[in-house]
């Protein structure tokens, strides 16, 4: 395991695990957020995207935490395994409901200078909010990832299912061995 894609839905624990993950493995951490939000939550336009992450996973090791389907399959094709951090929806929607307010009240920097607004705690907008995203999406994801796993074209893919926190901890345990 030298190529990671960590994926999931938004709120899962991706990013906390794809950084813990690349600590472990001594290999960059690539927070697709990161190269996608530019300031004032602004999207990077495509092809600078999928050219960051290009360059960002050029490498002979790294790990990716994210969802975006405009690079998934350039990620896969170098990718040697994917993490699917597929946690049950009550959790997923605790979990980012207080790391919404958290970050909303800290005012902690995300990306290129941008921070939760607390107005996006309460909008319905899922464009606007990533909690009605995430609400919203949780079918999507789970039946994109199970598809992905019994797809031929990813065959050649190690495919780590989490499921709980506890197996989350016992996969980074092992590789601690």
């Amino acid at each position: 395991m030298r190529r990671v894609s960590v994926v999931g839905v938004p709120g899962s624990g991706k990013s906390t695990l794809a950084a813990a993950l690349a600590a472990r493995l001594g290999v960059p951490h690539v927070e697709l957020d990161a190269l996608f939000h530019q300031p004032d939550w602004q999207p990077t336009p495509p092809e600078e995207f999928r050219a960051a992450v290009a360059d960002a996973i050029a490498g002979d090791g790294w790990v990716t935490d994210g969802n975006y389907s405009s690079v998934q399959e350039t990620i896969w094709q170098r990718a040697d395994t994917v993490i699917w951090y597929d946690l049950p929806r009550w959790r997923v929607m605790r979990q980012i409901v207080w790391r919404t307010v958290r970050r909303a009240w800290s005012r902690v920097e995300l990306w290129n200078g941008n921070r939760e607004r607390w107005t996006n705690l309460f909008s319905r907008d899922p464009e606007r909010s990533i909690i009605v995203w995430a609400w919203q999406q949780y079918p999507h994801y789970r039946s994109r990832y199970q598809a992905a796993t019994t797809d031929s074209r990813w065959s050649r893919l190690r495919f780590v299912r989490i499921t709980s926190h506890v197996q989350a901890r016992r996969l980074l345990h092992d590789l601690d061995r």
